[in-house]
């Protein structure tokens, strides 16, 4: 239960929102997609280290990396606000990629010393990058117009209701006394 939030007597608080299929799909493919891009960022920088323009460039994306991993674990515990910022730093991160990307093509050359991994499977690997984030930014805000932070009171062991099955005027007998509530901790 949310600090600050009381509830009557006889009555919990339940998020009707979190118990539909498509929050639960939304919310696993946007943790799949922060998963996705902590590692191709993770594998272009390491596979690139030796030619970054500076170690601060790196340890900059693995940073990037590590916010992504930590906001798909705040993700999969429902934390609804963590999205707005990951969909922030996915459009920065589709402003660099596409700077870098044709970066990494100009250096397959021949007299150029290679990093770890060739410089045409980073620069595709770069590229892909850029999709992925906007992938992160649709399903991010997708996920954010679901409404997970919705709590509504219930009688202790009641019935759990979908949300649509409310009539219009909310005069339904199991739904007499209950009303939507937010939290703010959610």
């Amino acid at each position: 239960m949310a600090q600050g939030v009381k509830v009557r007597e006889g009555y919990e608080l339940w998020r009707p929102n979190r118990e539909k299929a498509e929050s639960k799909t939304t919310k696993a493919i946007v943790a799949f997609v922060l998963i996705v891009s902590a590692v191709l960022l993770i594998v272009v920088t390491l596979g690139g280290w030796e030619r970054l323009q500076s170690p601060g460039v790196g340890a900059m994306t693995i940073a990037w990396a590590i916010l992504y991993v930590i906001f798909a674990l705040l993700v999969l515990r429902w934390n609804r606000g963590i999205l707005p910022v990951a969909a922030a730093l996915a459009i920065i991160m589709v402003i660099f990629a596409a700077v870098s990307a044709g970066g990494w093509f100009e250096r397959a050359k021949d007299g150029l010393n290679s990093p770890a991994l060739p410089e045409e499977l980073l620069g595709l690997l770069t590229i892909i990058v850029i999709p992925v984030q906007i992938l992160l930014i649709a399903v991010a805000a997708v996920a954010f117009s679901q409404a997970w932070n919705v709590e509504e009171e219930r009688p202790i062991g009641g019935p759990r209701h979908d949300i649509d099955d409310r009539d219009d005027e909310g005069s339904g007998a199991d739904w007499a006394d209950s009303s939507p509530r937010t939290s703010p901790a959610s």
